[in-house]
């Protein structure tokens, strides 16, 4: 089969969409590099005190002694071991919930004022709690973790679910198809998006849990750099900790970015076959 040639018009299209974006990628590192050459001149000319808050100079160097003792790495491993535990454990256990309210309409009238309100909840109040049901260690960490993205998990997940095209769902109804097969068939391929934008959510909400419990009962870890940092006033490693988690963070989204596009991809070719 030959390859088809895209018409003109496509191609032109295809040339805008592409300059677009290496617009949106060139700004995006313009604004970070500028961000940091600011930050840096405004330390070296004594407008900001470099002592309170650092500079992008100092705190490579700190990140430069921490990797030469041996220091970095592992704090970084426990982190993120932590991080995706309780980020793999509160998307999966969020749409299993999900499933079952949607599967049960009357649990889900019930529960739902229940789960807006402890998701309302401050749950670094509960931190106290996990840690005596868990013991003061990674369990209790990745609880927390999980505790801030379960619930948001489920409400966003499940909203989705019963927001999925009514006639859809009628229409397999009308041909004798199960509740399960409207499941599996309709509600979960329809879905699908939602739950990769639950992925993006719970990015952020999984560092927050875990550098919270870092922060109540941990001995290593990031958020014990920034605990360790802000108590002996060494301001450059607690910014230097802030660098890495935002770096971690950052990568942890292009992830869940590239899992969303092969899932567009594979939707895309399925809307072309006619299957899924």
């Amino acid at each position: 089969m030959k390859p088809q040639i895209p018409s003109p018009e496509r191609a032109a299209y295809l040339r805008r969409a592409a300059r677009e974006r290496r617009l949106v990628r060139g700004s995006r590192l313009l604004i970070v590099v500028a961000f940091f050459l600011l930050w840096e001149a405004a330390a070296a000319c004594k407008w900001i005190d470099p002592f309170l808050m650092s500079s992008p100079s100092r705190m490579l160097a700190t990140l430069g002694r921490l990797a030469a003792e041996g220091n970095l790495l592992p704090h970084i491993g426990i982190t993120c071991m932590e991080t995706v535990a309780g980020f793999l454990l509160g998307t999966l256990l969020g749409t299993a919930i999900a499933m079952l309210l949607w599967w049960m309409p009357r649990l889900a009238r019930i529960t739902e004022p229940l789960l807006v309100t402890l998701n309302s909840l401050p749950k670094i109040a509960l931190g106290p709690v996990f840690i005596v049901w868990m013991g003061p260690g990674t369990g209790a960490i990745v609880v927390m973790g999980l505790a801030i993205s379960l619930i948001v998990t489920v409400l966003e997940v499940y909203h989705g679910f019963v927001q999925t095209d009514a006639d859809k769902v009628r229409l397999v109804e009308s041909m004798g198809g199960s509740r399960w097969q409207v499941l599996t068939k309709v509600v979960l391929p329809a879905n699908l998006p939602t739950v990769v934008n639950a992925l993006k959510v719970n990015v952020g909400l999984s560092w927050v849990g875990v550098i919270t419990g870092e922060y109540l009962v941990s001995r290593a870890g990031i958020g014990y750099l920034i605990v360790y940092g802000g108590q002996v006033f060494r301001m450059d490693l607690v910014m230097a900790s802030v660098l890495v988690l935002a770096v971690l963070a950052a990568l942890m989204y292009l992830g869940v970015v590239a899992i969303e596009r092969r899932i567009r991809r594979r939707m895309l070719s399925a809307d072309r076959s006619g299957t899924f």
